[in-house]
């Protein structure tokens, strides 16, 4: 691991680091890209040379196009970022990656998405893409200062990253599937923004770099994901007993709604500003989705 420089250093004098330039990438971020293998699994193509291809090269383009947009929006906000508690130990806000650097890597990763996007031999694959850019540079630049349509804008990244595995691999997308994962994704996002807004009032000086929580309360967000959640579960049990042959389906309906739960639990407890975390580090989170997984994967390749 690379040692967090002091806070009070200037961070002109700090040394760039290759390892840094890396980190700012945020790798673990690309764990949201996993949502491009949804589709295709759920079709039932995952074990086709095809399948496995269109989805591998729609995740490297994910990857290079939300690494490439972390590093230009860090290059934005790095002033605010210095004034936060935890993203002032961001590489850029840090002074380990210049701005200036941060600004022309993820230019040229930019670039390079909708190019590896296009590996597919499919125009659609690319174009969703540059849709995944244009909202996201719209999000940073516009759509973050408005409230309630700031949730929407992120939980529409997600929603755009399952429907690029469909695209990938040619495959159509169902209705159940949109909105389980449209949910699904709404949850998320207004977890992180109450555990953000819990974790800005805690903060002793009460800065926060996201002006948009000032529009925002707890039980506000508590209710969006209360009713979101709710959403899902009626959704997803409709989806597993609808004409799906055997008991697969219908019994990864109990993980599922743990899920659900454990997410809910952890969001109260004040964690989620993070989500990805919680699926690296939570054990019983972790469990809850391999049974889900291994259910499903029964039911769609193995009846």
């Amino acid at each position: 691991m690379i040692a967090r420089p002091p806070a009070d250093q200037p961070a002109a004098v700090r040394r760039f680091s290759p390892r840094a330039l890396v980190r700012a990438c945020r790798p673990r971020q690309w764990l949201k890209n996993a949502l491009v293998f949804a589709a295709p699994a759920a079709a039932g193509v995952l074990g086709t040379a095809q399948g496995v291809t269109g989805s591998l090269i729609a995740f490297a383009a994910f990857c290079l196009a939300a690494s490439g947009a972390y590093l230009l929006n860090d290059a934005a906000d790095v002033e605010a970022d210095r004034r936060h508690p935890r993203k002032r130990f961001r590489p850029v806000a840090a002074g380990l990656v210049p701005v200036v650097l941060a600004r022309v890597v993820g230019t040229l990763l930019i670039l390079l998405s909708p190019a590896v996007a296009s590996l597919t031999g499919d125009w659609r694959l690319p174009a969703v893409v540059a849709g995944y850019l244009a909202l996201t540079f719209s999000y940073t630049f516009w759509l973050k200062h408005q409230p309630v349509v700031d949730l929407v804008a992120v939980a529409s990244c997600h929603v755009i990253r399952a429907y690029a595995g469909a695209v990938a691999v040619d495959v159509p997308v169902t209705s159940w599937f949109l909105v389980v994962v449209s949910l699904g994704s709404l949850q998320l996002v207004a977890g992180k923004r109450e555990a953000e807004l819990r974790a800005a009032g805690e903060n002793a000086s009460g800065n926060s770099t996201r002006a948009i929580l000032a529009a925002y309360s707890p039980s506000y967000l508590a209710q969006v994901r209360t009713m979101s959640s709710g959403a899902m579960i009626v959704t997803y049990c409709l989806w597993a007993l609808n004409d799906h042959p055997g008991p697969f389906y219908g019994l990864s309906i109990v993980p599922f709604v743990l899920i659900v739960l454990r997410h809910n639990l952890l969001v109260d407890r004040g964690v989620g500003e993070e989500p990805e975390e919680l699926a690296l580090r939570d054990r019983p989170i972790q469990v809850f989705i391999a049974v889900l997984l291994a259910l499903l994967v029964t039911g769609i390749y193995l009846t």
